[in-house]
């Protein structure tokens, strides 16, 4: 999971309003209900503390949202909300409140979009059209590829000037499969896609997709069903879609967790796992982490850290404050305060179901405590702070 797209809330002054709501609801009365539950949620931030400016501003956002996801988190700080994000899984209800130093972002975790953003390719011989999905909100249209329209179709007589112009006709959609190709790679790279779906025209997504970088084309897959004219079968397409990101998910997952678990003993220079808040507070202040692993039920969760206003200002204690560089640090939960700097260095983010966690192999629970990590570089001798990262 790709958390860049938290930077808004990043650099932001603390204490923070977080509110997880059910917009799921169809019955005649969800309209009402979700105005009692944004007013319960705006009681229980005044309680707890909160600006009356910032109760405003969150009850505000939820009293105002519609059933087009199956929830929204509301961020807000100073009288303002920061952000809103669309929720891919109800979450429960009353909502979900937090006042506190950081944002909550652990349930995202849980009813955020988990699976990979998709760019979704429609490709005819005449050019395509594509769209992004999983990007915390409803699929978008996001470019449309036009190619030559002349010469498009060959014809079916043995003349020599016939043949030559079915030549120029190959070429034609040659040269547009090149420009599509070309459109993907540079969409995928931009929306940090995971995954591509080409559908649409047989002949014209094989010749794309023989065209494609190699590391695209090894996360490409395509789908007979789906087009760019009328009437394709777009819910065939849907469910197409659907399972290549839950299976590319599922794999992503599994390479991680045999990942970490070759990683957690030495090895050539030294360990390439982490685990343990210590430990993982140590790697995230110097920026190792790569992959931050988290068991949503592990108990090392809500365990207590200290924070400043930068995501990579973190202690254990507050008596290490003096490595913070913030005079008034913060208590925050681990998972919020490892998730803001992962968000931050641009780390990779892997959500553990709780029952992938095991796999009979021995070693219990990975990671133990429920938060672990892939690291940049691995920590020399198994010491935390005496790897040597690369080029230094």
């Amino acid at each position: 999971m790709d958390m860049g797209f938290l930077n808004p809330l990043l650099n932001r002054p603390g204490p923070w309003a977080s509110v997880y709501l059910d917009t799921s609801a169809v019955a005649e009365d969800a309209e009402a209900v979700r105005e009692l539950q944004a007013r319960e949620a705006r009681d229980q931030l005044a309680a707890a503390g909160a600006a009356e400016t910032t109760c405003r501003a969150a009850y505000d956002a939820l009293s105002g949202a519609t059933r087009e996801d199956a929830g929204r988190a509301v961020f807000a700080t100073e009288g303002e909300v920061v952000m809103e994000v669309p929720l891919s899984v109800p979450p429960p209800s009353p909502p979900l409140v937090s006042w506190a130093a950081l944002p909550r972002l652990g349930p995202l975790l849980d009813y955020g979009e988990r699976e990979p953003v998709c760019l979704v390719a429609f490709v005819d011989r005449r050019g395509a059209d594509l769209q992004l999905r999983g990007t915390h909100g409803r699929p978008r249209h996001v470019d449309e590829v036009g190619g030559e329209q002349w010469p498009m179709h060959r014809t079916a007589t043995a003349d020599w000037s016939e043949r030559h112009f079915q030549l120029a006709v190959e070429n034609t959609w040659d040269q547009n499969a090149a420009r599509i190709a070309e459109a993907l790679t540079a969409d995928a790279a931009h929306a940090h896609a995971e995954l591509l779906v080409l559908a649409g025209d047989p002949r014209e997504r094989r010749s794309v997709r023989e065209r494609l970088p190699e590391a695209l084309r090894a996360i490409t897959v395509e789908s007979e069903h789906g087009g760019r004219s009328a009437g394709a079968k777009a819910d065939l397409l849907d469910a197409d879609v659907e399972r290549a990101r839950a299976e590319r998910a599922r794999a992503h997952t599994e390479e991680a967790l045999d990942r970490f678990r070759a990683g957690r003993t030495t090895a050539g220079d030294g360990i390439d796992a982490a685990e343990g808040v210590p430990t993982l507070v140590d790697a995230a202040r110097e920026h190792r982490i790569a992959t931050l692993l988290v068991r949503p039920t592990g108990p090392d969760l809500d365990r207590d850290v200290w924070v400043g206003r930068e995501p990579d200002q973190l202690a254990v204690r507050r008596s290490d404050s003096r490595y913070l560089g913030d005079p008034e640090p913060a208590a925050a939960r681990a998972d919020d305060a490892l998730l803001r700097s992962a968000a931050a260095t641009g780390a990779d983010v892997v959500a553990l179901a709780p029952a992938a966690t095991g796999d009979g192999r021995g070693g219990g629970p990975e990671p133990v405590g429920g938060l672990g990590a892939l690291l940049r570089w691995p920590f020399a001798d198994g010491v935390p702070g005496g790897g040597i990262p690369p080029g230094a």
